[in-house]
């Protein structure tokens, strides 16, 4: 999917409505944590809203931009204003892959990933790899996509459709990472579609299409697309269920070499 990503970044914000929604729900969960950060970073920045939106929220923090696709790096880059870049105030951009990052451990207080981690086969080692570089009582947030995403394309006879992880093992997933007490919640967004030709469109402008949909034949597709169901307002509905997740970096139990750590305080 690199190179679909990649070739998305001059049309992804034209088709990102559910990463807009996602990133704004997102943010509002933030509205109730305590935290002053020294670095934030947006893990899968696309064109980056979300980076942005850290910047507004913790002006005084370093931010940074993690992508794996660099076309969509130069689209942060070329987005911050120049006040921040005489200032030296823009993102810092990483060119690099959420399951092998080129951070320091512990250097990050606040990670933020939107609709991202769940294009991973197995986001358990991104999970990993994300609380090594969070320093200790830093904050992990993210949304990801659930099992009953297009529920009305599954219905329809869509089987090549990607599989998704739900709320529960995603939770198991943070826990084996080694995050503490994961807090985990779940919306339901529809959107709606005049026609299976803009819907296509969409998740090709947003370089999902083929990692969503599969690579079932055409004339497949053609079915499910004839069985699927218009609502009341004669639109065709897409179902998206966002999984919402925040976890903690507590204080390790373990040292490195295996020892127990003990703390003791007056």
């Amino acid at each position: 999917m690199k190179a679909d990503f990649a070739a998305a970044a001059a049309t992804y914000d034209e088709a990102a409505v559910l990463a807009r929604e996602t990133g704004r729900r997102l943010a509002e969960r933030l509205d109730v944590v305590k935290i002053a950060p020294r670095r934030v970073a947006d893990f899968g920045c696309a064109t980056g809203d979300g980076v942005r939106e850290l910047q507004r929220r913790y002006p005084e923090a370093m931010p940074i931009a993690v992508d794996f696709a660099r076309p969509m790096l130069m689209e942060v880059k070329s987005r911050a204003p120049l006040w921040q870049r005489l200032r030296g105030k823009s993102p810092r951009l990483v060119n690099a892959d959420m399951r092998t990052l080129p951070l320091t451990p512990g250097s990050i207080d606040l990670a933020w990933s939107n609709l991202v981690l769940h294009w991973l086969d197995d986001p358990l080692p991104a999970f990993g790899e994300l609380h090594r570089v969070l320093a200790v009582d830093g904050l992990l947030t993210f949304a990801m996509l659930g099992p009953d995403t297009l529920k009305e394309l599954r219905a329809s006879g869509a089987t090549a459709l990607r599989r998704f992880a739900d709320m529960h093992d995603i939770g198991d997933m943070l826990v084996a990472a080694g995050f503490a007490d994961p807090v985990m919640d779940m919306d339901m967004i529809t959107l709606s579609y005049a026609t299976p030709r803009r819907f296509l469109a969409d998740q090709r402008q947003l370089g999902v299409r083929d990692g969503l949909l599969g690579r079932a034949p055409w004339r497949d597709w053609r079915r499910v697309f004839a069985n699927w169901q218009r609502g009341a307002d004669g639109r065709l509905p897409a179902t998206f269920e966002i999984v919402f997740g925040h976890a903690w970096k507590a204080e390790p139990k373990v040292a490195a070499d295996g020892r127990a750590v003990i703390r003791f305080s007056k």
